[in-house]
């Protein structure tokens, strides 16, 4: 049964007078009677008794009627309450993020949207080392604030937000340990520790790269699935693990020494959502996260800036627009 067969026949059951019908449903009187003649040979029987004088339900039209009224008012109600939260910001927004300052950035915009949103929640939850995009992609995430780059058909990508060195964590009795600025070329002096779980191979190259810049080969060390455990192989002369400059403070820990890269390019977190999947809340994160990411000089631009922070929010959840230029 399509809707049009479903309207027609609930509105006629209520009606019971083809032209009322009709006007109701904005169609001619034949293409009603088409309708319900459509809807009674799928059935197989008639639905209603038609007279010159009068329209009434058989006993089983009687049947459908209080058959389907019930799931008509659940179709209404579910498209409704569907359209509001487009439109609307209520409800529960769940917030992914990639590393305490991702999670700091992302608390400032929670705390920002539930002053001017009071009807929204926003839960907060870390993003899996080992499956960066699986609970965004599964829809325990409405959003998220992530490492970049990110390739991927189904997720869009928006500007780095927040940015910090890459550093490389090895043992404290590692001869690397004692130069303390390191190259990219060193890298092939240690094995790397790999992220174990569903990353796709431009993340795991990102992670442990092959090969040196020059083409020397890296060794690839123990898989892990979270920062305690990488740290732990660390001190433990294991392998080193590539991470992002904030660990050396939020995870410092004895035996393992953070080393700066001359020519490594920065760690970049920018929001990440689902293609074509969109929210007025999503959207009204966005906002808060790009207004939360900048730095006084931009706050003093005032309107300039929350204008541009509008524009670049609205993009989120597009059909896989990538959010272009720098917070």
């Amino acid at each position: 049964m399509d809707r049009d067969e479903l309207e027609c026949f609930l509105i006629l059951a209520e009606e019971l007078h083809f032209g009322r019908t009709a006007e109701r449903m904005r169609l001619s009187r034949a293409r009603v009677s088409q309708l319900v003649q459509r809807l009674e040979r799928r059935v197989g029987a008639l639905l209603f008794v038609r007279t010159s004088r009068r329209v009434g339900l058989t006993a089983l039209g009687r049947q459908l009627r209080a058959d389907l009224e019930p799931h008509h008012r659940a179709i209404d109600a579910a498209l409704a309450k569907a359209a509001d939260t487009a439109r609307g910001v209520s409800g529960v927004l769940h917030v992914g993020f990639s590393g305490p300052p991702a999670g700091e950035l992302v608390m400032r915009a929670a705390d920002a949207l539930r002053a001017t949103h009071p009807e929204l929640d926003v839960e907060v939850c870390e993003v899996p080392l080992s499956d960066p995009y699986g609970p965004l992609r599964k829809g325990e995430f409405d959003i998220q604030l992530t490492e970049l780059p990110v390739r991927e058909e189904d997720l869009g990508e928006g500007p780095a937000l927040l940015t910090e060195e890459r550093v490389l964590a090895v043992a404290s009795g590692h001869p690397l340990a004692a130069r303390r600025r390191i190259s990219l070329e060193d890298l092939a002096e240690v094995p790397l520790l790999s992220v174990a779980g569903e990353l796709p191979a431009y993340r795991q190259e990102y992670q442990v790269p092959a090969h040196t810049p020059a083409g020397r080969p890296v060794a690839r060390g123990p898989a892990v699935t979270n920062m305690q455990e990488a740290l732990m192989l660390v001190a433990a002369g294991k392998g080193a693990f590539l991470t992002a400059a904030h660990t050396a403070t939020y995870y410092a820990r004895p035996g393992v020494s953070y080393l700066t890269f001359d020519d490594a390019a920065p760690v970049g977190y920018g929001l990440v959502w689902r293609v074509g999947d969109s929210t007025g809340a999503v959207r009204a994160f966005a906002r808060a996260a790009l207004k939360a990411a900048r730095g006084p000089a931009e706050k003093a631009m005032g309107k300039e800036t929350d204008q541009a922070a509008d524009q670049a929010a609205a993009k989120v959840g597009g059909g896989g627009v990538r959010m272009a230029g720098a917070a």
